[in-house]
C-alpha cells in the first residue's frame, strides 16, 4: 500500500502552529468540570456578555471551544464557514435557526452545515463543547 502524502501524520499540526502549540499535540485531555470553574474566574465571565470560552484543541482543519454561558444571554447571529456541532454539557440552550428554534438539554447533540446562521441563548447557565472542522482547513485553505 503506497503511503498517502495528505494523510494525517501525529504532530504535524502543533508544529505548524506557531501560537500555542500545546492545543495542537498529538495527544490532548481535558476535565471538563475543572475547565469550568477556571472559565467561570476569568474576567470575560463578569464582562456583558455574559459569557467565557476557551479553546481546547486548536488544529488547521478542526477546533473545539469550550462555552460557559450566564442565564439569559445570547451570541448574536453569526455563521461558521466550516460544519459546527454543539454537545451541551450544562444547562439548557436555544439555536435559532431562520426557520426554526432547536432547544437544548445536557446530553443533547446538534450538528449545522457550513455557513448556517444561526444565534445562540442560554435560558440557564449553559456550558457546551463547539467544534468547528473545515475540510480544508479555515477560509478552504
Amino acid at each position: 500500500m503506497a503511503a498517502n502524502p495528505s494523510a494525517c501524520h501525529p504532530g504535524d499540526s502543533s508544529k505548524a502552529l506557531k501560537r500555542l502549540p500545546q492545543l495542537a499535540e498529538s495527544l490532548l485531555h481535558f476535565d471538563l468540570p475543572a475547565e469550568l470553574q477556571l472559565l467561570r474566574q476569568e474576567d470575560s465571565w463578569q464582562r456583558q456578555t455574559g459569557r467565557s470560552a476557551k479553546t481546547l484543541a486548536k488544529y488547521p482543519d478542526f477546533r473545539i471551544i469550550l462555552v460557559l454561558m450566564k442565564a439569559n444571554t445570547q451570541m448574536n447571529e453569526h455563521r461558521a464557514e466550516g460544519r459546527v456541532s454543539i454537545h451541551q454539557l450544562l444547562g439548557k440552550i436555544s439555536i435559532h435557526l431562520p426557520d426554526q428554534k432547536v432547544d437544548m438539554a445536557v446530553g443533547q447533540l446538534l450538528v449545522l452545515d457550513c455557513g448556517m446562521v444561526h444565534n445562540v441563548e442560554a435560558l440557564e447557565e449553559s456550558a457546551f463543547l463547539l467544534t468547528v472542522a473545515w475540510p480544508n482547513g479555515p477560509s478552504g485553505s
